[in-house]
């Protein structure tokens, strides 16, 4: 499968977020010390600095904290077939947010505080990406 959009970069502390998505789980990090939960994955806890850690799996619902409405594409030969599209920033039930696409709604209808759950789109056979439609 080709595709032309620019792919995350899978390393030793992205694997099991990417690993998981593939399976259609959507899971983030909790300290195993002080049980804060986080995303972006991390080596160390931001609040205890604690290397100890447990992934969980999210249960991908969560709320449009933020958003914007793309219309002029960058670079315009790789995403000018998607304009206008959305990209937010979710706050997913658990607390922590996450940037992602927001799909199968009128983007001039996306709202702030609008709860939306996970979907995944495979796009390689190692990469599915989470994104989120109205829930």
């Amino acid at each position: 499968m080709t595709y032309a959009k620019p792919l995350p970069v899978v390393d030793v502390e992205t694997r099991p977020f990417w690993d998981a998505c593939r399976e259609g789980k959507l899971k983030i990090q909790r300290c195993a010390n002080c049980g804060h939960k986080r995303f972006p994955p991390t080596f160390y806890c931001p609040k205890c600095n604690s290397p100890e850690h447990e992934w969980i799996e999210s249960s991908g619902h969560g709320r449009v904290f933020s958003w914007i409405v793309v219309r002029h594409p960058v670079p315009r030969e790789v995403y000018a077939a998607d304009v206008p599209y959305v990209v937010a920033l979710i706050e997913l039930d658990e607390g922590v947010r996450i940037a992602s696409n927001i799909v199968g709604i009128e983007p001039e209808k996306v709202t702030a505080n609008m709860p939306v759950r996970v979907i995944f789109k495979p796009v390689t056979p190692e990469i599915t990406l989470p994104i989120f439609e109205p829930a």
